[in-house]
């Protein structure tokens, strides 16, 4: 794949001299990878706008017959229309575009994987981050963290005839396809009842997105999987929620504060807050069905807002958070290398009584793209810890190491969490052994940024306590009065 995506960007450069740029030539690389992949899988395309229609032709037939073929499969009902809905070639000259599909036509995509295309997607992106383009990260979730989040939670749409899945934050599709993947691997090949395939290919897989072009990207990946999704374009926290209600969520909301720095006019958004994820958890507090579970990707730095505590107290009143992942450090390189985040884990109906954290991060080696990159181990006993049962309510116990150490899976009962304000970053039990050797630090950028969260934690503290001085002075001069 890595050989695959090097060709595939080193001809980007030359499309610059076609006043191509890298984001339209990944666009147009979706369009193109997509016909040729469902030509391999034998997903039906009108003839006239299929992978061998193109192939054949060269020269300016090739570039008015691949614009003419983008313009139909933009006017196809259903999936196939909303795909290709607004598609345009950027295409000038035809020996770029018939060299791109030669590039593309002598790889056998589908062998090399399902979700191969969003690999290959995801792979330019990483390519362009490299090079200082911003906002790829936007687009991209670990497959390996996305894939343990689902075999934690389990996302199986045979126990009940209405089950429904969602990523409100959905980008390229990775955890919706996740999701489907999981389900064909416990079917042992997606074995399934006819009307039951029937109605989970068609009413079971949901998102929203804000980007098109993410979007669309998501749109081709489940399709070429034999499923139709149903993935609305549109800002899910400033938009009113429609009236669906899901049984599972899995979701990585946007890092970041850019977008519009003002907390949304919604009656369902009790705390008011300009934080994207806070506003995010108390959306899918909204759209999650009673009983329904939800694992949710959370920077550290979302839970030192100065409201981060009113909003997981809001949580914990009505869901169950049962389970905390700390992520290990530098499980979203190459795009936010410095980015140290988490996964919650919650089942609504039911009050919090315990949380339960395990530190995949402490004293672990920082991930990076070459010599130490994200894999399955990573997780592997935290998922064992984590048990059987999707609502983490398996039996689970703390233990110690072989050694004596502290052990990384620690419950924390409710009464501790209230006194800490909620604020679940300040729950830190492991010692950083590399704090110990000067030669063995952290990164400056990472030093930095725990001091900026700690002082943040203070400055919130020391602010709740310098209002309630306030309200206490105001209510003697009142009562003076």
């Amino acid at each position: 794949m890595s050989d695959i995506v090097g060709k595939l960007w080193g001809f980007c450069h030359t499309l610059r001299h076609d006043g191509i740029d890298y984001g339209d030539y990944i666009e147009q690389i979706t369009y193109l990878l997509f016909l040729k992949m469902a030509d391999e899988r034998g997903v039906k395309i009108p003839k006239d706008c299929d992978w061998p229609s193109l192939r054949a032709l060269s020269g300016t037939q090739l570039t008015d017959h691949y614009a003419d073929a983008l313009r139909a499969l933009g006017k196809q009902a259903g999936i196939l229309g909303d795909i290709y809905a607004g598609a345009q070639s950027r295409f000038t000259n035809p020996v770029n575009l018939k060299k791109l599909v030669g590039l593309i036509d002598d790889t056998d995509w589908t062998s090399l994987g399902v979700d191969v295309k969003a690999q290959a997607y995801e792979g330019l992106l990483e390519k362009a981050a490299a090079e200082g383009k911003k906002g790829a990260g936007q687009y991209f979730t670990p497959r390996v963290l996305i894939q343990s989040i689902v075999r934690c939670l389990k996302p199986d749409p045979r126990t009940r005839p209405d089950f429904s899945i969602c990523d409100p934050a959905c980008g390229t599709g990775g955890f919706l396809v996740a999701a489907y993947e999981w389900l064909v691997e416990q079917t042992k090949g997606g074995a399934l009842d006819r009307d039951v395939a029937k109605r989970i290919r068609r009413g079971t897989y949901h998102g929203q997105e804000l980007v098109a072009r993410p979007r669309r990207m998501a749109l081709m990946n489940v399709y070429l999987h034999g499923v139709e999704p149903d993935i609305v374009l549109g800002d899910t926290i400033y938009e009113p929620p429609s009236s669906a209600r899901y049984d599972v969520i899995l979701t990585n909301p946007p890092f970041g504060t850019k977008g519009a720095r003002q907390a949304p006019d919604r009656e369902d958004v009790t705390v008011s807050t300009s934080n994207k994820q806070l506003n995010f958890l108390q959306h899918i507090l909204t759209v999650l069905k009673p009983g329904g579970r939800a694992g949710v990707v959370l920077p550290d730095n979302c839970f030192f807002e100065s409201q981060a505590g009113e909003v997981f107290k809001l949580i914990m009143e009505d869901c169950d958070v049962h389970t905390v992942l700390r992520l290990p450090r530098g499980t979203f390189t190459p795009y936010s290398q410095g980015v140290k985040a988490n996964v919650v884990f919650f089942t609504k109906g039911y009050p919090t009584e315990t949380v339960w954290i395990y530190d995949a991060r402490t004293n672990v080696p920082g991930v990076t793209k070459k010599g130490r990159p994200l894999i399955a181990a990573h997780f592997a006993d935290f998922e064992r810890r984590y048990g059987k049962d999707p609502c983490g309510k398996a039996k689970r116990n703390p233990t110690t190491d072989a050694d004596g150490a502290e052990d990384r899976w620690r419950r924390f009962h409710i009464t501790d969490v209230k006194e800490k304000g909620y604020k679940l970053a300040r729950f830190k039990w492991l010692r950083e052994d590399s704090l110990a050797d000067a030669d063995d630090l952290p990164e400056p950028e990472e030093l930095v940024t725990d001091a900026l969260a700690e002082m943040e934690a203070a400055t919130g503290g020391l602010n709740a306590v310098l209002r309630m001085l306030e309200d206490d002075a105001g209510s003697a001069k009142a009562a003076k009065a």
